[in-house]
């Protein structure tokens, strides 16, 4: 299937959008600008995490640090911070800007799913991924725009390897040799930047080699190799460089592994499923989903098996058919196997049990496979309204259309929800991070202790005029992810303190201040106390 039709004009042939493709194109329109909208208002609000990589990028920018891994890290890439860096060497520091190529990113990933989905099912279908995929709360939008690592650059990369793969084999790809050049070099890029994406690379890397083995033995396979080695090559030469127990694979074990007692496997699956899944799609806010927004997660493991048996029944029916019909079901089996892989590895982490509303968002490259997943209700639902089947088929078209109305609604009622009443948070608390920067850099103090969720994000507000050392709620030293800043803040003679009102740090540096406690704080200013004391407090040393 092709997305438009030639159009004579004025001795000219241009491509004419069909009437699905136009849909989709203003679901496209509308999911961007949603998006841009929430993204000029800094909605969902910032973080520390995020200002690591909008440090980086200006780091980057200025010329003064080319970082391979996150500060403190050693497995999740900087390609975001890369994207954004000519973006802030020319406007400064701003969490619109730091957000752009994320926004960009988003919009690539709706292009390249309503493409893929065309060529292996329906225009029809694929419109509605797209009106799908536009919606989306909290813990979706998050996901798409937040400049946090990983997976918004990670999932266009894997639908792009799928379309490679299928024009491969359906003959449409021309320079074929660049081609598997440029899937390789893909390969290594998703892997320097966010490891959770390895079970669709590794379903991708099975679908080239059945599209085509036996180039794979050729010229053909160097390129892939060497793509591959490129796009890798900066976590290569890092882990080269690293001291012992500090190269990637190492430290990824040791963050993604949890001493102490496993929760049960009952209590893991009802973790990622129950909650997991319906918030990786959309369907609930960010603080958790109720009883009746669950469903969707229990049906998820049926839709997988479902969407397996139709892609191997598609694959037998094109037996002796030409290479590029059959790999539409290959590559829908390829989905669902990544899906499956993905839901697999994340339930096997104590954390879907422990934490499942935090780390949801490893869950959100399952949105690659969302067109496997509902293409077997939408075959369903199709069949009945046409009247082409039995009884039984045509109550299974009505409970199958009555799932997609019910995900459809779920999603907009979530989405609009969020949008109606779910940001004025987001958007007082930005506003009073900005006050606190605002004030520190006018008036002091530009040397400060804070806490984590705190420094980062000031330093990256004031454009680093304000270095900010991290300390833990008890003044021990926190996560400071650029040791630079602290052992700035270190050698300062007078540091200052930047604590949330009546926190536990502050309750405890008010006591380590004793009588001067009236005398030491300089003002509160957006829900912030700042002391600045005669004599540095570092009870630590």
């Amino acid at each position: 299937m092709v997305v438009s039709h030639p159009e004579q004009h004025r001795g000219r042939r241009r491509p004419r959008l069909d009437r699905p493709a136009l849909v989709a194109l203003l679901f496209g329109l509308v999911g961007v600008v949603y998006r841009l909208v929430l993204t000029l208002f800094t909605v969902p609000v910032s973080n520390s995490d995020e200002a690591t990589f909008g440090l980086a990028a200006l780091h980057i920018a200025r010329g003064r640090e080319h970082p391979v891994f996150l500060y403190g890290q050693h497995y999740m890439g900087m390609l975001e911070s890369y994207l954004a860096a000519p973006l802030l060497a020319v406007a400064g520091p701003s969490w619109p800007v730091l957000r752009l190529p994320m926004l960009a990113l988003y919009a690539v990933f709706l292009y390249l799913i309503h493409r893929l989905t065309r060529r292996l099912c329906t225009p029809w279908f694929a419109a509605f991924v797209v009106g799908l995929l536009a919606l989306g709360p909290e813990r979706v939008v998050r996901d798409q725009l937040t400049v946090v690592g990983g997976r918004p650059e990670v999932k266009p990369a894997v639908l792009l390897m799928l379309l490679v793969t299928v024009g491969l084999a359906a003959g449409t790809v021309h320079r074929r040799r660049l081609a598997v050049g440029l899937f390789g070099l893909l390969v290594g890029l998703a892997v320097w930047s966010d490891w959770l994406i390895l079970p669709y690379l590794a379903v991708a890397g099975l679908a080239l080699v059945w599209a085509v083995r036996r180039e794979l033995l050729g010229w053909s396979g160097l390129l892939l190799v060497a793509g591959a080695v490129v796009g890798v090559a900066p976590m290569i030469v890092d882990n080269l460089r690293a001291g012992p127990g500090d190269d990637s694979l190492t430290v990824f074990r040791e963050v993604s592994t949890k001493a102490g007692p496993q929760p049960p496997w009952s209590d893991r699956i009802r973790g990622g499923l129950l909650e997991g899944v319906p918030l990786a799609h959309g369907l609930c806010p960010v603080d958790g989903c109720g009883r009746w927004q669950q469903w969707f997660g229990v049906l998820y493991p049926l839709l997988l098996v479902a969407g397996a048996a139709l892609a191997v029944l598609a694959y037998r029916r094109a037996a002796g058919a030409s290479r590029g019909e059959r790999v539409g079901p290959v590559v829908q089996l390829a989905l669902v196997a990544g899906a499956a892989l993905t839901l697999l590895s994340y339930v096997r982490s104590p954390l879907a049990a422990t934490s499942p509303l935090d780390n949801a968002r490893y869950l959100s490259v399952l949105q690659l496979s969302l067109p496997a997943v509902l293409w077997p209700l939408w075959v369903a639902a199709l069949t009945a309204w046409r009247g082409t089947s039995s009884v039984l088929g045509r109550f299974t078209g009505v409970l199958s259309s009555a799932v997609l109305a019910a995900l459809t609604v779920t999603t907009l009622v979530a989405t609009v929800l969020f949008a109606a009443t779910g940001t004025a948070a987001s958007r007082t608390e930005e506003r009073q991070a900005r006050e606190l920067a605002a004030a520190l850099r006018a008036d002091g103090p530009h040397e400060v202790y804070g806490d984590y969720w705190t420094c980062n994000r000031l330093i990256f507000n004031t454009d680093e005029s304000v270095v900010c050392g991290v300390l833990d709620g008890d003044l021990s030293p926190g996560q400071n992810r650029y040791r630079p800043y602290w052992r700035q803040v270190g050698r300062a003679d007078r540091p200052g303190y930047v604590v949330a009102v009546d926190s536990p740090m502050d309750r405890r540096l008010r006591r380590l201040l004793a009588d001067r406690a009236d005398a030491a704080p300089v003002r509160e200013v957006g829900g912030y106390r700042v002391y600045h004391p005669d004599a540095p407090v570092r009870p630590w040393r």
